[in-house]
Order: C-alpha cells, then structure tokens, then sequence
C-alpha cells in the first residue's frame, strides 16, 4: 500500500468514526432533550425529569464520554496505519 492510499484509508477510516460519534451525540442532545422530552419526563432521575436532565446535563456527559472514546479509537486507528509515535 502506497503513502497516498494508507492516508486516503486512514482519513476515510476517521470521517466514519466522526459521523458515528456526532450522530449519537445528536441523537442524545436533540432526540432525548426535545423530541422525547415529553416521553421521558415520566422518569425522574435526583428528583428532576429524565427529559429536562438530558436537555441540561446528559448531552454535556455524553459528549465527554465520547471525546474519551474518539481519543481511544484515534489511537488504535494510528496504530493500525503507522501514525503512532
């Protein structure tokens, strides 16, 4: 495999993992805290509705929960191609 095509897989191989993180990321900040808002506020977590929770803490959570989990698949992705140092 040539330099130009490792890097043309790596860039394609980190566009996939990027569009599946910020997918569930949306899903999470705009499907949990607006469209089912009103669905989950029959759950109380700490004594708040579930729905207001993730439109005020949840999508912030999972949000650092995945730059943790891109950083661990950043990683393995540099390995596999050679880009680790």
């Amino acid at each position: 495999m040539s330099s130009q095509e490792k890097a043309t897989a790596y860039w394609k191989e980190n566009l996939r993992y990027l569009l599946i993180l910020l997918s569930i990321w949306f899903a999470v900040s705009y499907g949990a805290g607006i469209l089912f808002k009103d669905a989950l506020n029959n759950v109380k977590l700490g004594g708040f509705p579930l729905g207001f929770w993730f439109a005020q803490q949840g999508s912030i959570y999972v949000f650092v929960i995945l730059i943790f989990v891109y950083v661990r698949l950043m990683n393995k992705l540099d390995k596999k191609y050679g880009y680790d140092e």
